[in-house]
């Protein structure tokens, strides 16, 4: 997959954002391997909540800021049938918000750094199809995916040590 990552205001310069955001993409591909074909794009906003809530409000119909946002561009049949030959295919937007990452995070009492990279899993698993949303079997299917991708990456597990 490839990631075209845009890092605007407010997000500090003291992480690599752009690594982390590489690194949970591909370490998720190893897990999902719908998300390991090289055709796909992704692009990655790192925003404040202030452009959160636009884009939250104008294609959600929700009006307040949310940590983090994702716009599916292919469905999951779609995605799951894509061949690894052929142009780029964009599998979809993300946009993560400043504020409320880092106040989840000092709630969590976790970094920014690993707050952000659950989220960024959490947003490509929702590109991909999954959906938290639909049952609780999909919840767990989905959190299953999650504390995986994390604990390989050396994250706890965001949801407390659940043991499926």
């Amino acid at each position: 997959m490839e990631l075209e990552i845009d890092i605007e205001q407010p997000w500090p310069d003291s992480a690599d954002w752009e690594s982390l955001t590489t690194r949970a993409a591909a370490t998720l591909a190893g897990i999902a391997p719908e998300l390991a074909n090289p055709r796909l794009l992704t692009s990655v906003l790192f925003t404040s909540d202030a452009e959160i809530h636009v884009l939250n409000r104008e294609w959600r119909g929700k009006d307040k800021p949310t940590n983090v946002l994702s716009f599916p561009m292919l469905d999951q049949d779609a995605l799951l049938a894509l061949p690894d030959a052929g142009p780029p295919e964009m599998l979809g937007d993300i946009a993560l918000a400043w504020e409320t990452c880092q106040r989840e995070a000092g709630e969590k009492h976790i970094t920014v750094e690993d707050h952000a990279t659950h989220l960024i899993i959490h947003a490509l698993l929702h590109l991909a199809g999954h959906d938290h949303e639909i049952s609780p079997e999909d919840a767990r299917t989905m959190e299953k995916l999650e504390i995986k991708t994390l604990a390989l990456m050396g994250i706890a597990d965001p949801y407390g040590d659940h043991h499926y």
